[in-house]
């Protein structure tokens, strides 16, 4: 733009334009920064949903890494060296979930290839809850045919056949298997490297006082999360042992299939626990001839769950690392939508180390409040005014 133009009005007796006062309209920073901010909000956005098969596994293994590293220092104690203390840990988990996933194996496959028959008497018992609903359509329908028109001819429908169940969990099993030998490399990468990612930060800053404050967030955030990431996955192992027990005791066959799914679904607020509900219900009236004791399976979880989500949680966490239903909520449908189920899985936990990382650093400790719980002092005082 030329500021030295002289300036003429478009028609006659209109006003003559201010050239100078657009163009500093147009250099304000203001304007810059909200194209660039919405720009970055975007490319941020695209990046995460395109390159999920890379950043799922990261993700995972830097969530493991804070989960871990206490239990690398530790090891330190009794001076052995983060490089063999990692290998210590990483072999030790591989072997857990390689232990769990081959006990788990045979229940799995035989309750996998059993489910036609189990879902078709689920159905039969079914019928008898949903006959009235049927009934009321029926004579809806009905209704609805005596006061229309002709019918019409349905059109007929062709439905092309996909890829065959055994290509896709064939597809499925080698990138769960490249995923998991990632995290795994990279888990063991960062619990050897130890603080050396913080050490090369505190390097670089100008001034000691942003190296002590960097330190102390660094230390802070990293004992919060891996204390909230401890506490969860002790919490669900828990329950899903507590349900495993209860199912044992009502009959229920393969009770450490149910346990550990319980375990693994329990990641996954809400969702999960719908999940399993459905699960056990079809699971219960496959299993039982009485609807009565059927029903117990997924009712006795349903009251199981309660319990964890309402009183052990809260009471173990505490206030300062709970988030609110509606940010869980958000989360939870933003990370499955951007990285389908695996983003539901890693949605809690992200949310609960960004909150942590928020709560220690001024100017981001808004972000943290607004994740966060309402206690019972703020209600009263905000009742009161």
């Amino acid at each position: 733009m030329d500021l030295g133009a002289i300036p003429v009005p478009a028609e006659p007796g209109a006003k003559t334009p201010d050239l100078e006062r657009t163009g500093e309209a147009i250099k304000a920073t203001r304007t810059r920064s909200v194209e660039a901010t919405l720009l970055s909000v975007l490319a941020v956005l695209y990046t995460m949903y395109f390159a999920r098969a890379f950043l799922i596994p990261i993700v995972f293994a830097i969530l493991l890494n804070f989960l871990l590293s206490p239990l690398i220092r530790l090891l330190g104690r009794f001076h052995i060296k983060p490089p063999i203390g990692a290998a210590i840990v990483v072999l030790l988990l591989i072997g857990s979930v390689g232990g769990a996933a081959y006990q788990l194996a045979g229940p799995a496959q035989g309750w996998a290839a059993t489910a036609p028959q189990a879902l078709g008497r689920a159905q039969t018992k079914l019928k008898k809850i949903i006959r009235p609903m049927q009934q009321v359509q029926r004579s809806v329908d009905q209704a609805a045919d005596s006061v229309g028109g002709p019918v019409t001819k349905v059109p007929r429908v062709v439905v092309q056949s996909g890829p065959t169940l055994s290509s896709r969990l064939f597809g499925t099993t080698q990138r769960l298997a490249a995923g998991l030998l990632e995290v795994f490399i990279l888990l063991y990468f960062l619990l050897a490297g130890g603080d050396l990612f913080l050490q090369k930060l505190i390097k670089v800053l100008p001034h000691f006082s942003d190296k002590v404050k960097a330190v102390e967030i660094a230390r802070a955030t990293e004992a919060a999360v891996s204390a909230y990431l401890t506490t969860t996955l002790i919490v669900n192992l828990i329950e899903g042992t507590v349900v495993a027990l209860v199912f044992w005791m009502l009959g229920m066959p393969s009770v450490l299939l149910w346990g550990a799914l319980v375990s693994c679904l329990e990641f996954v607020p809400y969702l999960g626990a719908l999940t399993a509900i459905v699960l056990f219900t079809l699971a219960g009236l496959s299993a039982f001839p009485d609807l009565g004791h059927a029903l117990l399976i997924p009712g006795s979880f349903l009251v199981i769950n309660l319990l964890q989500a309402n009183l052990v949680t809260p009471l173990l966490l505490g206030h300062r690392l709970t988030l609110n239903p509606v940010a869980i909520f958000i989360g939870l449908a933003f990370f499955f939508w951007i990285w389908g189920v695996p983003g539901a899985f890693l949605a809690v936990p992200l949310l609960a180390t960004f909150k942590i990382f928020c709560d220690h650093i001024t100017s981001l400790a808004a972000i943290g409040e607004f994740l966060g719980q309402r206690d019972e002092n703020e209600r009263r005082v905000t009742a009161r005014v």
